[in-house]
């Protein structure tokens, strides 16, 4: 039986062998090129399990920051941590100055021995970037230079790669400048969230900007941007030459969409378009029951932090709007096992659930910036410790 596809990908050919080729970081060798996107908040490592249980990809830990790490903030730790059965340990840092960014990577090496760190210059929080930090940094072109340069200094062996936007709108583009800086910084690949800071998650990512920044660049590209359904990483491939793709929002409430993506990039045909509700809620209670395993937390605080989780999960299904409010507002497993056992565990994720969006949504936005940002991109600046707040969103 053929699995369902949008109209966006009907007419995709599968994929022929050898068309999808490994990517290598460095030492790591990526047999399929997927990688999930760092997300804060979310891909700490009862994600990252779960996700791993349905298909092999590079899993990033979630974003942390470098001032954090060096003023040995306790939770900052607990978030870097990672499973003893994770084969690689990668993790991304976010830090705007190169003294704290060089000895959180020597820190990040000699304690918890990590395989890659990926950098974040991407993240569109006002708190961020009016003071100059995340998407902001790659407008200064001397300064995007200096952070990468010390992190792959401190890393050595160990492959560094960065993620960044655009730009800051359609007028100030800075993502092929981006590129070029971290190839001549000695990182071994990009992703490229295709979307300015200016359009948040609206609209639509301009594919176009992946295909221009692999054209610009020799290092490996990771496209971002719109990749809700397995065949939607065939197509990016195809329209860009990315090298593979990194998945973001698209697996928000839908772990076992990394099975289906290392089964069409590897020519076969995905089995998981439209899961049952029963696998659902299997495992919706199998991800809580991780978080109660590796938080130090009480499980109703387990549960609450799960809720985000669980309106992701039944996004798109037939459940009611009073099954999902009791969701929303459950404070413990039993509860929430008491709910899922209510599921239809015979129905089929409808076709017009498979690309519901998910998470954030929001823009276009204003950008906020440091007064006369814009002015002289190769101003030598430095930056407060106000432009790294911990938050994400590349």
């Amino acid at each position: 039986m053929t699995a369902y596809r949008s109209a966006l990908n009907e007419s995709l050919a599968p994929v022929d062998t050898g068309e999808i080729q490994p990517v290598n970081l460095g030492p790591i060798r990526l047999e399929v090129p997927v990688v999930l996107a760092p997300m804060a908040g979310v891909t700490d490592w009862p994600f990252r399990s779960l996700c791993s249980h349905f298909g092999a990809a590079l899993y990033v830990n979630q974003m942390i920051t470098a001032r954090a790490l060096v003023e040995e903030n306790a939770l900052t730790w607990k978030l870097a941590e990672f499973g003893v059965d994770e084969p690689i340990r990668s993790i991304q840092l976010y830090g705007t100055d190169p003294k704290y960014v060089s000895l959180a990577v020597q820190m990040l090496k000699d304690r918890i021995g990590v395989d890659h760190i990926d950098m974040n210059f991407g993240c569109p929080a006002p708190k961020v970037t009016k003071n100059g930090g995340g998407a902001a940094i790659p407008v200064k072109r001397r300064l995007l230079a200096s952070i990468v340069e010390s992190a792959v200094e401190a890393a050595g062996n160990i492959p560094v790669t960065i993620k960044f936007r655009k730009g800051i709108d359609d007028e100030h583009l800075t993502f092929l400048d981006s590129g070029r800086i971290a190839q001549e910084s000695g990182c071994v690949g990009v992703t490229l969230h295709a979307r300015t800071a200016r359009d948040l998650y609206s609209g639509h990512a301009d594919w176009d900007a992946i295909g221009e920044l692999v054209n610009h660049i020799d290092i490996p590209v990771f496209g971002n941007g719109d990749i809700w359904e397995s065949w939607d990483a065939v197509r990016m491939i195809r329209y860009t030459g990315a090298a593979g793709v990194e998945i973001g929002r698209g697996c928000l409430g839908r772990p076992w969409l990394f099975s289906d993506l290392v089964a069409v990039l590897s020519g076969r045909e995905p089995q998981l378009v439209q899961p049952s509700l029963g696998l659902v809620a299997d495992v919706m209670l199998d991800h809580v029951a991780r978080l109660l395993d590796f938080y130090d937390h009480d499980e109703n605080d387990i549960v609450r932090r799960f809720r985000k989780h669980a309106g992701w999960y039944v996004a798109g299904w037939p459940v009611g709007r009073d099954l999902r409010r009791r969701l929303h507002s459950a404070n413990s497993i039993d509860e929430l096992k008491s709910i899922t056992d209510e599921f239809d565990r015979g129905t089929l994720l409808p076709p017009e659930g498979v690309r519901v969006k998910r998470s954030h949504t929001g823009g276009p936005r204003k950008v906020s910036l440091p007064e006369n940002w814009l002015a002289d991109p190769d101003e030598v600046v430095a930056l407060s410790s106000a432009a790294e707040a911990n938050v994400s969103g590349g």
